[in-house]
């Protein structure tokens, strides 16, 4: 038995396939859905999702910028403010946006709260695309 999963962006579908598996980064933690998965509904954080597709038994990595999940009878939806899948992504432009953010967190004032909270969002979604692209295993 397998499971429907869709992801959905405000401007988009992400993925619309059979999943064997699918595992989520909740904002409590890493969360595994298989086919029987009881009823849910939960929040996402900003971090990678990853798919192994029943077509080929591959995993695909997505990038997930927050958003929710509800699972109900083999069916996974997911909708997020933003996704990306990580065969879409270039590594090198990711590496260069993480490196890039993890520079900016370094450099802002430990006084500048809101400053800290900003600049940590961005290095989330940096390290979550970069992971998505194959680099941070």
């Amino acid at each position: 038995m397998t499971l429907t999963v869709r992801v959905i962006s405000p401007d988009k579908t992400v993925w619309d396939a059979e999943a064997d598996e699918v595992i989520l980064p909740s904002t409590t933690g890493q969360l595994g859905i298989l086919s029987g998965h009881a009823p849910m509904l939960t929040a996402l954080d900003i971090g990678v999702m990853r798919v192994r597709a029943t077509k080929n038994a591959s995993w695909q990595a997505i990038a997930l910028l927050g958003g929710f999940a509800e699972v109900d009878q083999d069916e996974v939806t997911i909708l997020v403010n933003g996704a990306e899948r990580g065969d879409k992504i270039q590594l090198e432009e990711a590496r260069t946006a993480f490196n890039e953010a993890q520079s900016g967190l370094n450099q802002v004032k430990p006084e500048d709260r809101q400053a800290q909270i900003q600049a940590t969002k961005v290095l989330k979604r940096a390290r979550a695309r970069f992971q998505a692209a194959g680099g941070l295993v």
